[in-house]
């Protein structure tokens, strides 16, 4: 079980890292900070670099702690709660990948969700310090607190319909 745990925890914790570092350097793929931040303001996010900067740095945060098992509920709350906010943007594409939908995230948000609920193993920093097991009863704060971060984020930085658009940002 825990060379399992250590798999899912290394591939979830490291795409998700790897997903902040695209969103604010030219690494991996990204197009740097200036491109981060026009990346949510075309999906109709306010706050441009600064928006970028909070979302990149949870995404690397979070994805660290999930990959060396350390913290363990706290980083699957905060890959929760930055996936929910993806979820969001591809929600109206629908679920599946290939035409833009929420595949992905929802996929990074249930595995998140699933080692808050397991655990990290022994084969982790949580185990190494003794700090698991961590009670079952933590996944629903985890769920709770990583959905409701998520939605909250939407709420307050998302544009509404009618609020105009930077120049130079898509139409939905």
């Amino acid at each position: 079980m825990d060379a399992g745990l250590l798999i899912l925890r290394l591939l979830v914790g490291l795409l998700v890292a790897g997903h902040g570092v695209q969103k604010i350097s030219t690494h991996l793929g990204g197009k740097g900070l200036d491109g981060g931040a026009r990346e949510f303001r075309a999906d109709g996010f306010r706050g441009g670099a600064l928006t970028a900067l909070a979302a990149g740095g949870g995404q690397i945060g979070s994805g660290v702690l999930l990959a060396t098992g350390l913290l363990t509920p706290l980083a699957a709350t905060g890959a929760i709660g930055v996936m929910t906010v993806a979820l969001t943007v591809k929600w109206p594409n629908g679920l599946w990948v290939q035409d833009d939908g929420y595949e992905y995230p929802l996929v990074l948000i249930g595995a998140a969700a699933a080692l808050a609920a397991t655990g990290p193993g022994a084969w982790s920093l949580d185990g190494a310090l003794g700090l698991t097991p961590y009670p079952l009863w933590w996944t629903a704060l985890v769920l709770a607190a990583g959905l409701g971060s998520g939605l909250l984020t939407r709420l307050v930085l998302h544009r509404t319909p009618h609020e105009p658009r930077p120049p130079g940002t898509r139409n939905p």
